[in-house]
């Protein structure tokens, strides 16, 4: 039960960013390639991707900075990050993000919660990782960053964060997508919390059901047209298609509101799936968005195949966070009110 702790507290607490926690497991290399492997059919005669797949990976999205020469890590290296990580999460909360390899990098021998406000469950509901000796999802740019945002994004987000500072909780639109329990976006590379999906094939379609918000992706393979670009939704427009073994879904039209890493609804989405073994589907995700980043850039995840089940992310049935936020905040404007 452990690969799945995490998702067992959705019912309790929605929190919007991802985990990087270390198993204690031997360092192991992922499949980057299909190589010889040749994955199986299914009756439609398409590549076999049905199941559960989950993104458990160690890795952070951008290489840090301590590693900035560095790929990969060497064995030992990644032996000595195990090491560092165990003696953190021996005691402490859970870290997020890559609050956990700072936290290693920075040489840090007690973890402490990022979260000054409300801190965070301990690491005991954190799942097992897959770990390899990576230092970056992103792939390219070769230095493992994402691209420097342009002036129009970087205008854009001063834009939201003055509004989030002048309206923080007017209601909820003033909120988070994922605090709101409406989408956690595509792409999506959080992983360990919840980031599981299941595949489910047809001849004209295949569909990636997410556990977080219980969110389905239908992804035509019809051979049919974008929508009209006046139609904007949350997680895009997509078509599919098959490139011998390999799923490539192209998505546009996507929600300026979604704003995924500083993206526009000018979001260009082409996605890569191959199962590059019988446990690994390679996932290669490439973004361009010209008003967001000065160059696409492409990020690597391998999926784990799990024989567990989705579980309910009881998000919008427990959200009693979202009443206690806007009750707050009412209260405060009537207790500043004569102030004013």
């Amino acid at each position: 039960m452990t690969t799945r702790r995490s998702a067992l507290l959705t019912s309790i607490v929605v929190v919007g960013c991802a985990t990087f926690v270390l198993s204690a497991q031997e360092p192991r290399h992922t499949a980057s390639a299909a190589g010889s492997y040749t994955a199986p059919r299914n009756a439609f005669g398409q590549p076999d991707f049905e199941g559960v797949w989950t993104n458990n990976s160690l890795t952070p999205l951008q290489r840090p900075a301590a590693w900035a020469d560095k790929a990969t890590l060497t064995d030992a290296e990644l032996k000595q990050v195990q090491a560092a990580t165990r003696q953190l999460e021996e005691k402490g909360d859970a870290l997020f993000g890559d609050e956990l390899i700072s936290d290693v990098l920075a040489g840090k021998k007690e973890s402490e919660s990022h979260d000054t406000e409300t801190g965070n469950y301990n690491s005991f509901w954190l799942p097992n990782r897959h770990v390899d000796n990576r230092t970056s999802l992103i792939i390219d740019p070769p230095n493992g960053r994402i691209p420097a945002l342009t002036p129009e994004a970087r205008a854009r987000q001063a834009a939201r964060a003055e509004y989030v500072r002048l309206h923080p909780s007017d209601g909820p639109e003033s909120r988070g997508l994922t605090e709101r329990c409406i989408s956690f976006g595509v792409p999506s590379f959080i992983a360990a919390y919840s980031s599981v999906y299941q595949v489910v094939q047809s001849p004209g379609s295949v569909v990636f059901m997410m556990e977080t918000i219980h969110d389905a992706r239908v992804i035509a393979l019809d051979g049919s047209a974008h929508v009209s670009d006046a139609i904007h939704q949350w997680k895009g427009d997509s078509r599919g298609h098959w490139e011998g073994d390999t799923l490539v879904v192209d998505s546009q039209g996507f929600s300026p509101k979604a704003n995924a890493f500083g993206s526009s609804s000018g979001l260009h989405l082409v996605e890569r799936f191959t199962r590059v073994a019988e446990d690994t589907l390679q996932y290669d995700a490439t973004l361009s968005d010209p008003t967001a980043w000065a160059r696409p850039w492409t990020v690597r995840i391998n999926f784990k195949r799990t024989n567990e089940p989705l579980l309910e992310y009881a998000c919008h049935e427990g959200n009693t966070g979202m009443f206690g936020i806007l009750a707050g905040a009412r209260k405060l404007e009537a207790e500043q009110a004569p102030q004013r």
